[in-house]
C-alpha cells in the first residue's frame, strides 16, 4: 500500500519579503541621502567644467602672445590666432571666448579675454562664477557670487 500525503504549506511566524512599511522607509531614507548629495555632486562637476574655461583662456592668451611675436600687434579676431571660429568655443563646448581691447589702450598693446557660459550649456547655471577673464598683463579676475575663488 502505498501512503500519499497531500502537501499543505505550513504558515509559520517567519515571513519572507518585505512589508509596504519596509520599503517605503528604505524610499525615505534614500530620497534623503540624495537631497543631501545630489547639490553637493552637481556643484563638483561645475566646478570641474571651469578647467574647460581656463584652458580655452590660457591657449588664446598663448597664441595671441605668439602673434604679438610675429606681427607686432595683438588680434581682435581669434581666427587670425589659428582658431575655426571667432568667438572661439572651448574644446567640451561649455565657454563662448571673446576678445576685446582692454580699457583705455588698443589692440597693439593689450587685450582682454573673456570666457561666458555658452547658451544650453549646464555651465549657464553656474551663479559662483559666471564669466572667467584674462588680461593681456596676466591678471584674472572672474564675475559670480563668489569671484575670489574662481581662478
Amino acid at each position: 500500500m502505498s501512503r500519499t500525503r497531500d502537501f499543505q504549506p505550513s504558515h509559520s511566524s517567519s515571513a519572507r519579503g518585505f512589508s509596504l512599511v519596509e520599503l517605503m522607509i528604505v524610499v525615505v531614507i534614500l530620497a534623503i541621502l540624495l537631497t543631501v548629495a545630489l547639490p553637493g555632486y552637481q556643484n563638483s562637476v561645475q566646478k570641474g567644467r571651469r578647467a574647460d574655461a581656463k584652458s580655452a583662456l590660457v591657449d588664446a592668451a598663448n597664441r595671441q602672445e605668439g602673434y604679438m611675436l610675429d606681427k607686432g600687434t595683438y588680434s581682435l579676431e581669434l581666427t587670425d590666432l589659428g582658431f575655426a571660429q571667432s568667438p572661439y568655443i572651448s574644446e567640451e563646448g561649455h565657454y563662448s571666448v571673446q576678445v576685446a581691447v582692454c580699457s583705455g589702450g588698443s589692440i597693439a598693446r593689450c587685450y582682454v579675454l573673456t570666457a561666458t557660459p555658452r547658451l544650453g550649456s549646464p555651465q549657464e547655471d553656474d551663479e559662483r562664477c559666471t564669466t572667467f577673464i584674462l588680461h593681456s598683463n596676466g591678471s584674472k579676475t572672474a564675475t559670480g557670487s563668489d569671484p575670489l575663488n574662481c581662478w
